[in-house]
């Protein structure tokens, strides 16, 4: 029996991708197809987890009991996130430790938002509504995404993110029809988490070195300056609504196309903090490695315990 060649075997894949096929963990793939998963939901994965950090911050110090506990349940949601992801990239044969390793040495990256300080409770209505909401927006496409565990991650994680936008938009809103302590309070956080905001979506299509492959098999079904306008076009209503003004002298309605255009995103500030140069890169970093240290101890029990149980099963 003539053995099949890699040629053809990476052309009955896009085959099965242009079909609209799931690839499975046990399915062949070419091992560019594999890498370029890794990266994505390792960066994912870890972004999940760091954004557990300048949220984390302001748990014991949130104004009401509803608000602490409604906190403290999407910090969970989030650890569960990193926890799917994880779990999804390790049927690609990475193991945990292996992510894990990638984060703290800085080899693996993380979304560039989560590099920014929490200074107000504005700010994690600030994050609800427009982190979660601009989350929300790149991976709905997600759910639909070629390699089968990924996608199936994604549908549970996408129920979980509406209700952290909502509870967002929620702080927003009742912030800024407070007093004007409070609207100020809110219109700071927008200030400022606006631009990191529409970063988050990547760099404009035309500089972005892995959009084409990830299009090709559909791991993405848009490209990062479609989302990047579908975030503006549902968030600068809801700003309008709340009464808050968007940062940018630039933004204008078109009831034309009925959408907005908007002003140039600072691409140099982008690259500083994905370089690790942003106001919290290495505080997070610090904290992230030390919290995995301290949990040193309750890895080993449970492998220990594993290895016990094992030996008299």
């Amino acid at each position: 029996m003539q053995t099949q060649t890699t040629d053809s075997k990476e052309i009955a894949f896009q085959k099965r991708i242009d079909a609209g096929d799931k690839i499975e963990p046990k399915d062949w793939m070419p091992e560019k197809y594999r890498k370029q998963l890794i990266r994505m939901m390792s960066q994912h994965a870890h972004s999940e987890i760091v954004g557990m950090l300048p949220e984390g911050n302001w748990i014991t110090r949130a104004p009401s009991l509803r608000r602490k506990a409604s906190l403290l349940a999407k910090v969970q949601d989030e650890a569960g996130h990193g926890l799917y992801l994880y779990s999804a990239a390790e049927t690609l044969g990475i193991s945990r430790d292996e992510l894990i390793e990638q984060l703290h040495s800085g080899k693996a990256k993380y979304s560039s938002i989560f590099n920014y300080p929490t200074l107000s409770w504005a700010d994690i209505g600030a994050i609800g509504w427009l982190v979660d909401g601009a989350a929300i927006i790149n991976q709905v496409a997600l759910t639909r995404a070629s390699y089968g565990p990924y996608a199936r991650a994604m549908v549970r994680i996408c129920k979980e993110e509406s209700f952290h936008q909502r509870q967002g938009f929620e702080i927003m809103n009742t912030l800024a029809n407070g007093t004007a302590a409070q609207k100020k309070m809110a219109q700071d956080a927008l200030n400022r988490w606006w631009w990191p905001s529409l970063m988050m979506f990547g760099p404009p299509d035309a500089e972005s070195p892995n959009s084409t492959d990830l299009m090709a098999w559909r791991v993405k079904s848009d490209s990062n300056d479609t989302l990047r306008q579908k975030f503006v076009d549902r968030v600068a209503p809801q700003a309008e609504f709340m009464g808050l003004r968007i940062p940018d002298d630039q933004l204008k309605y078109h009831e034309e196309t009925e959408s907005y255009t908007f002003g140039t995103i600072d691409w140099a500030e982008f690259n500083q903090v994905i370089k690790g140069n942003g106001p919290c890169n290495k505080q997070r970093i610090r904290a992230r490695v030390k919290a995995h240290e301290d949990g040193n101890w309750v890895r080993e029990a449970a492998l220990a315990y594993a290895e016990k149980h094992s030996k008299t099963a």
